[in-house]
């Protein structure tokens, strides 16, 4: 089946994608997205514009933080980081910022299976969010479509499935991006109640 979505379509979403250097993995990553957006929200389908409305997270309240910000913002985090820790640790800290990029892109790709929409139009965890949670769904989105399994890790371990586990300094990176926008999202829905 080919792709509704080019790589260029994706990237109009997350513009890092395209700091992705290896065009293979760039091209898997689109390929995952594409599949998660067709055959997402109980299989009806995600548009760029339903997914740009989406809230950050289901878990903060009502905030006005989007989940398409939400991985721009970690994957951002997680360039940066990178780039603070090479200007003072140099080549100590080891990061694979292919794998990293790739790894924040994909973190929550499950999310558009996870989630679905009630009969009003609003955004609500599905039966498929019920029984799988993101982290499982995106892993096995990522499998289908060959994503190295370092990045894999990073989408496994990103939430609390992953404390259980050795992290790589990749997953380690992203998971505390991810956690900064959470713990953020988490007082802003404090605020709105």
């Amino acid at each position: 089946m080919a792709n509704r979505y080019s790589v260029a379509d994706i990237a109009t979403l997350f513009p890092d994608l395209m700091h992705i250097k290896d065009a293979a993995l760039r091209d898997k990553v689109a390929a995952v997205w594409d599949e998660a957006l067709t055959s997402g929200c109980g299989g009806k389908g995600w548009t760029f514009d339903e997914i740009r409305a989406i809230p950050f997270t289901l878990l903060a309240g009502k905030i006005d933080l989007r989940f398409v910000e939400h991985l721009n913002s970690c994957c951002k985090q997680c360039i940066a980081i990178t780039k603070v820790l090479g200007e003072v640790f140099g080549h100590r800290v080891p990061v694979n910022l292919d794998a990293l990029i790739a790894g924040s892109l994909l973190a929550d790709v499950g999310k558009m299976l996870e989630f679905d929409k009630d009969a009003a139009g609003r955004v609500i965890k599905g039966y498929y969010g019920e029984m799988l949670r993101h982290p499982f769904s995106g892993v096995a989105l990522c499998y289908k479509h060959g994503i190295p399994p370092e990045v894999m890790h990073i989408v496994a371990t990103h939430s609390h499935e992953g404390d259980k586990v050795e992290r790589t300094i990749e997953s380690w990176i992203f998971h505390h991006a991810d956690f900064i926008d959470f713990d953020i999202a988490k007082v802003l829905g404090k605020k709105a109640t």
